[in-house]
C-alpha cells in the first residue's frame, strides 16, 4: 500500500474486521459497519479517518477502465540502470499510470498504465517513460480483457 513503506501497518483485530467490513461493501454505513465489530458508529468513523490518513486502504470507486471510455489498459515492465527510486518519482506522476512497483526478476520496475487509445499508449511510452533518465528499456502487454479484479483479500 503507497505510505508504508514496505513495513506492515500494526493493525488490531478491530480493524482488520472494519477493513473486511469495507472490502466486502465499500458503501456500508458506519452504523452497519459497527453493529458487525462491536463499536459505536463514531467510533468506526474515526478508525476508518485514522486508517485512510495513515494510508492503509482507500475507498474508492474500481472500475473496468476498459468499459468506462478507457480504450487502451497495458502492463509495462522497465528495466532501469543507477537508481530506481529517481525513476519510480518520475513515474508517479504521470497521470496515466495508477500503478508502479519495484520488483525483482527481469523488470526492475513495473506499472499499469490507462489511456485513450493505442496512439495516446504510443505517445506515452515514447515521449513520457521511456524519455525518463535511466530507463534502458520496456516491454508492453496489452490488455485484451480484464478477466478478473478483486481487491477482497482481507488483512493478516
Amino acid at each position: 500500500m503507497p505510505g508504508t513503506g514496505g513495513r506492515e501497518p500494526s493493525l488490531d483485530e478491530t480493524s482488520r474486521a472494519i477493513i473486511g467490513e469495507l472490502q466486502a461493501d465499500g458503501r456500508k454505513s458506519y452504523a452497519a459497519i459497527g453493529k458487525a465489530v462491536g463499536l459505536s458508529e463514531a467510533a468506526v468513523r474515526q478508525r476508518v479517518q485514522r486508517l485512510l490518513d495513515a494510508e492503509v486502504m482507500q475507498i474508492v470507486a474500481v472500475t473496468d477502465p476498459l468499459t468506462v471510455g478507457y480504450h487502451r489498459q497495458a502492463m509495462v515492465g522497465l528495466k532501469v540502470s543507477g537508481d530506481v527510486e529517481k525513476v519510480v518519482e518520475k513515474l508517479v506522476a504521470v497521470d496515466e499510470i495508477d500503478y508502479v512497483v519495484v520488483t525483482a526478476g527481469s523488470f526492475d520496475l513495473i506499472v499499469e498504465v490507462v489511456v485513450s487509445d493505442d496512439e495516446h499508449l504510443l505517445r506515452l511510452l515514447n515521449e513520457t517513460i521511456r524519455a525518463i533518465d535511466g530507463v534502458t528499456s520496456t516491454e508492453t502487454f496489452v490488455y485484451l480483457r480484464l478477466a478478473k479484479q478483486t481487491y477482497s483479500w482481507g488483512t493478516r
